[in-house]
């Protein structure tokens, strides 16, 4: 890798290189269809929820539900990734997430959906989240070469951002069409596609002849399951650098939560607007999130990945502190306040992009599943502990108070980086 902050002499970088590399185009097509699916998922699954229980309480509980297994079993579920194929793995998830969809839509449907089997059916969707997370992050380096891990992972990223937007542009007008019902439908049939379509995803020969090897010997010697599960942890341990990049990403976690949780009361109490507020600020995140993903898929590879992580950080501390800002102007503060969330959008890409793509660079192959399912579990394990803490200061503060104290505190991780010499030369 090199030490310099220009990188010179890169054949083929940029959207253009991807072009040859078919299976990733596949499963880059998986991605994006099983994200529109989600973020449809996101708005009917709630409305559904709502619809059923009228509970506001049962919504939160069943938030922190879903993030159970991957704090719980991640860890554990990332040696048998490891040992597994991980394309079957995908395959299997979708399927199974599929048909768990399918089967709340027809229990709704047909009147018969109680409030128990929303938890049931959340903790084994997310449970098959677990395996194929770090499954799909194994994947991508037997799938692209190490100078296009940047470039696949930021064109990915945007353009599973894209099908966000249109999942969530498309959500009400598919439920006032079809109902909720024929709306999870669509999303089920969304996780079949991803399936269906992983079947045409090939790894490169030496790497599926590896896993296949990594099978084998899981079968002859299932006592090295602990050995297995520790060396990943001793792996970590040793990759300082890996370890900072995983603490660093459950920080902005942490910090991020009172923005997830207190958005809606920034908007009504602070910026005096209605639903329309709200749906632009999410909006004019995701397109930050598009438009960075897409700089960085082109440019990225001139630079150090600390440098852009280091910058992305800046950034969204900076923006973030400034949402404080907009309900001291007498004028249009949701538009200031706009302008600020796409600030923290485009900020976001730069963070996470180059701190995954530096994860499956240095990790060995047969270890990505292992740490993939570390990383998954370190960076979301602070959400809860996040949830209840900007509950709490939403109690005490003003939203917007609120944001500035953490959009502060952000840039502190950003500051500690900066400061160390071996951070700085990825």
């Amino acid at each position: 890798m090199s030490e310099t902050v220009l990188v010179q002499s890169r054949p083929r970088q940029g959207i253009r290189a991807l072009s040859a590399h078919r299976s990733y185009l596949v499963m880059m097509a998986a991605k994006i269809i099983s994200r529109f699916g989600d973020s449809v998922d996101s708005i009917a699954y709630s409305w559904m929820v709502y619809m059923l229980t009228g509970s506001e309480v049962l919504m939160g509980t069943l938030f922190a539900v879903n993030f159970i297994p991957g704090i719980a079993f991640s860890p554990f579920t990332g040696v048998l990734v490891d040992r597994w194929s991980k394309k079957r793995i995908v395959i299997i998830a979708g399927t199974g997430r599929g048909v768990m969809v399918s089967l709340t839509a027809l229990l709704y449907f047909t009147g018969l959906l109680e409030p128990w089997h929303l938890f049931v059916v959340t903790l084994i969707n997310s449970s098959f989240e677990c395996f194929s997370t770090p499954a799909e992050m194994s994947l991508v380096p037997r799938l692209l070469p190490k100078e296009l891990l940047l470039t696949g992972n930021s064109l990915t990223s945007s353009a599973s951002r894209t099908a966000e937007l249109g999942g969530m542009a498309a959500a009400g007008g598919l439920i006032a069409l079809v109902g909720i019902s024929g709306t999870m439908v669509v999303d089920a049939a969304t996780f079949l596609i991803e399936a269906l379509l992983f079947f045409f995803v090939r790894p490169q020969p030496e790497a599926q002849q590896a896993d296949e090897e990594t099978g084998d010997a899981a079968a002859t010697a299932k006592s090295s399951y602990w050995k297995q599960f520790v060396s990943g942890l001793r792996f970590v341990k040793q990759k300082r650098l890996i370890l900072m990049t995983m603490l660093a990403g459950a920080f902005v976690n942490l910090c991020l939560c009172p923005w997830n949780v207190l958005q809606p009361v920034y908007v009504k109490e602070v910026l005096r607007s209605g639903p329309f507020g709200l749906s632009l600020l999410g909006i004019t995140l995701v397109v930050g999130m598009i438009l960075s993903g897409v700089w960085i898929s082109q440019k990225g590879s001139r630079y150090k990945k600390s440098s852009l992580i280091v910058f992305g950080f800046l950034l969204l501390g900076a923006t973030y502190s400034l949402l404080y800002v907009p309900p001291l102007f007498a004028h249009n503060p949701l538009y200031a306040a706009a302008l600020f969330s796409f600030g923290m959008g485009f900020a976001i890409s730069f963070v996470n992009t180059p701190m995954s793509t530096y994860t499956m660079e240095v990790t060995p192959q047969h270890m990505l599943g292992r740490v993939g399912a570390l990383s998954s579990m370190i960076v979301t394990f602070m959400i809860p502990l996040g949830g209840v803490i900007a509950g709490f200061a939403g109690t005490l503060l003003s939203a917007n108070v609120v944001f500035l104290v953490f959009g502060l505190l952000m840039i502190v991780p950003g500051l500690l980086l900066l400061s160390q010499k071996s951070f700085m030369s990825i």
